[in-house]
């Protein structure tokens, strides 16, 4: 069934209404560290059990605070790519309740935009 806007804007149908069932919580941060290998990568694990793992070149690092990043407001996840003298690098950061397969689609897209030269 469809409703009828009362003037301009869109239509939509009652199913299209119908609540949806959302991921939450943080998952397995497993699916984003599994992306990373020790040949290209270094990892470590500090004293509050947060995870860093950083290019050998030094120009890409996650970190992971699953507490959160001291300092913060709740931010569990950070990626940095450093930028060139010609081109700023970006950073991207997630909520310590962020669902980790969410943060692994965005780390493997980051990792597929690189190349070596």
């Amino acid at each position: 069934m469809a409703v009828a806007p009362a003037g301009p804007g869109f239509s939509t149908t009652v199913e299209a209404l119908r609540l949806r069932k959302w991921q939450l919580g943080p998952g397995q941060p497993t699916l984003v560290m599994d992306q990373f290998s020790a040949e290209e990568f270094h990892l470590i694990v500090d004293d509050r059990g947060d995870v860093h793992v950083s290019s050998k070149d030094g120009r890409f690092y996650l970190g992971w605070s699953p507490i959160g990043r001291p300092g913060t407001d709740a931010e569990g996840w950070k990626i940095a790519v450093t930028g060139t003298a010609k081109v700023r690098g970006y950073q991207l950061s997630f909520d310590v309740e962020t669902p980790a397969d969410i943060v692994a689609a965005a780390v493997a897209r980051v990792l597929e935009t690189s190349r070596r030269i």
